[in-house]
């Protein structure tokens, strides 16, 4: 089984579109768009298990250059 979770991106102003296909080409990135609002990019990321997901992915995530904060949303399987 894999923990899936919706990333929150806050970005430097102008930097949406290039932070979007920064994270898009990240293994374990399932999808990343721009949007507008208090968020300036949603991401969807999959991995074997959370030290997996914050090792391999949200790491990598968090250095790309442009993102000043990010808010990561675990996927509630009920």
């Amino acid at each position: 089984m894999s923990i899936q979770a919706y990333i929150l991106i806050q970005t430097e102003v102008g930097k949406a579109g290039s932070v979007t296909k920064a994270i898009a080409g990240i293994a374990g990135v399932t999808i990343a768009e721009a949007v507008t609002g208090p968020y300036d990019v949603i991401m969807r990321a999959e991995a074997a298990n959370m030290e997996e997901l914050g090792r391999t992915v949200l790491n990598k995530v968090q250095a790309v250059p442009g993102i000043t904060r990010t808010l990561t949303c675990p996927v509630a399987i009920l």
